[in-house]
């Protein structure tokens, strides 16, 4: 059997005796706990302040007059102001590191009942990190007094062995995994299994989190949820700044994310705080982060690790202390590998890294997030749609089948509930509605998307659903040819071989730059693609 260790502060009012044989009879915590039969005390380490030497050693003689067997050692930690509580911390720190405690050959009590607030708020802390291995140690007086012996129990931190407490816990983390899933019952068990540890991250860490996946997979709406959830638990005070990397470029990337001085390039009229300091004290989303040019993953890095970055023009940095959720379809792991994405910021960022599964991935989640559309579609619109028995069934038969191929996964859903609901005034979808609509859905899936024309990698799905088939195939010749070309001058020249070639003056470079820029894409894009 382990023998018992108990560490505490001398009590330097709770301890003084009374006078005489009378202070047998007054409760004093570091004396009452040695006086009980159910438990034993092998070693009794006390800490005290030098002017506190001699009840020190009168505490230590009444000890061991009421059990003689425990061996006591006595330890001088004299503090300047023992209300300061990082002065009391590190020196208390500093003494459990010295390591006092043996959990090996022993079980520790640590007595929290005496010394200042601020010690005691220590003890517990220093306890809680396993700094000091033991359990708390709590004593008190009998109620209405007339026993020195007072009476003791134990406090265990593994609150896991507290049914009461663990049944609350487990059943705020189940309402926080709810709460990231929108109230959605999902079935999935990958899907819930990564929502848990999410929630678990989320509530215990400010560390960068990623979330990847396809388009339409979900990271948006996640990340919004992961910050409503840091709100509602008082984790952060600021806002929520949501930015699409895809859209950032060249000069205007700088200055929207870190801000600028005023002059600082032609156009710059007046200082601009930059979108990271705008998440001060909040959340930054950086959706499609893989789509940032190299200087801004520095600076990005930089952002992350030192909470300090320097706008455009500026000769001063300035402070943002922002948690960085960031969103990406791309394999940033390749990226790194190819140059396109730093490695450096990669590894900053792979500590907490989430896959979300597309909807092909998640079929048995279609039906409650069937529901989940109604009632948004409802909030939004101000009008209950509902379907019909026969319709719903048919419905979900399609959408959880291998013919349903959920490319553009949550959006398709979405926009083909939207569809459905709107071709419903009655406020019931019926069979014809599904019929239409699953239709709808073949002929978009079964279209240039699937011809294997590489748009969609370049393209978000809604962007390729405008497109008229003639505009499309020619983008698509032209983006081939980009990827395979140098330079933009050179894909220019090849695409324009003819024209140039009755033109006083050429600036190829220039023609596919304006091309490209109609389907919101640039040479960059391209490249990286």
């Amino acid at each position: 059997m382990k023998k018992i260790t108990a560490l505490g502060f001398l009590g330097s009012t709770l301890d003084v005796p009374k006078p005489g044989p009378s202070r047998w009879y007054g409760w004093r915590p570091s004396v009452g706990m040695f006086m009980h039969d159910d438990l034993r005390i092998d070693r009794y380490i006390m800490l005290h302040g030098s002017l506190h030497r001699s009840l020190a050693e009168q505490t230590c003689r009444d000890i061991a007059s009421v059990s003689p067997e425990t061996r006591i050692e006595r330890h001088v930690i004299d503090f300047a102001n023992p209300w300061d509580f990082e002065e009391v911390y590190g020196a208390l720190l500093d003494f459990a590191r010295s390591r006092p405690l043996d959990p090996e050959t022993e079980d520790s009590l640590i007595h929290i009942t005496t010394g200042t607030h601020v010690a005691q708020i220590c003890l517990f802390l220093l306890t809680e990190a396993h700094y000091l291995p033991g359990r708390l140690l709590q004593t008190y007086p009998n109620r209405g007094g007339g026993e020195a012996a007072g009476r003791w129990n134990v406090i265990d931190l593994d609150l896991s062995r507290y049914d009461t407490i663990a049944t609350r816990f487990a059943r705020e983390q189940a309402e926080s995994s709810s709460f990231l899933k929108s109230g959605i019952a999902t079935r999935n068990a990958a899907f819930n299994t990564m929502i848990d540890e999410i929630e678990q991250v989320a509530s215990r860490t400010r560390a960068p989190i990623v979330l990847m996946g396809p388009t339409g997979a979900g990271k948006s709406q996640l990340a919004r949820r992961i910050f409503d959830l840091k709100k509602l638990k008082r984790q952060v005070s600021g806002a929520f700044v949501e930015v699409n990397c895809a859209t950032l470029r060249g000069d205007s990337a700088m200055s929207a994310l870190f801000g600028h001085k005023k002059g600082a390039f032609t156009g710059a009229a007046a200082d601009r705080a930059g979108l990271l300091r705008a998440a001060d004290g909040g959340v930054l989303f950086l959706d499609e982060i893989g789509e940032l040019g190299l200087d801004e993953q520095a600076m990005i890095l930089r952002a992350i690790e030192d909470k300090r970055f320097l706008p455009v023009g500026s000769d001063r940095e300035v402070n943002s202390d922002f948690q960085l959720l960031a969103g990406t379809n791309r394999d940033l792991a390749e990226c790194a590998r190819r140059g396109t994405f730093r490695a450096d910021l990669f590894a900053r960022l792979t500590l907490w890294t989430f896959s979300l599964p597309g909807l092909a991935r998640r079929r048995e989640d279609i039906a409650p997030n069937l529901d989940y559309e109604l009632e948004r579609y409802a909030a939004r619109e101000g009008d209950q749609i509902s379907f019909n028995k026969e319709a719903r069934e048919h419905y979900l038969a399609f959408a959880e089948s291998p013919a349903a191929l959920w490319s553009g996964n949550f959006r398709d859903l979405s926009a083909s509930i939207t569809r459905m609901a709107t071709f419903s005034p009655q406020g019931r979808i019926d069979l014809a509605t599904v019929a239409n609509e699953i239709a709808r859905l073949q002929r978009q899936w079964s279209g240039p998307a699937d011809e294997g024309d590489g748009l969609q990698s370049v393209l978000a799905a809604d962007r390729l659903a405008a497109l008229d088939p003639f505009d499309r195939v020619q983008l698509a010749y032209v983006v081939q040819v980009c990827q395979q070309s140098r330079s933009l001058s050179e894909a220019g020249r090849t695409l324009f071989a003819a024209s140039r070639q009755q033109r006083a003056s050429t600036n190829d470079a220039d023609r596919l730059r304006k091309y490209l820029a109609r389907f919101g894409l640039d040479w960059q894009a391209l490249t990286r693609a």
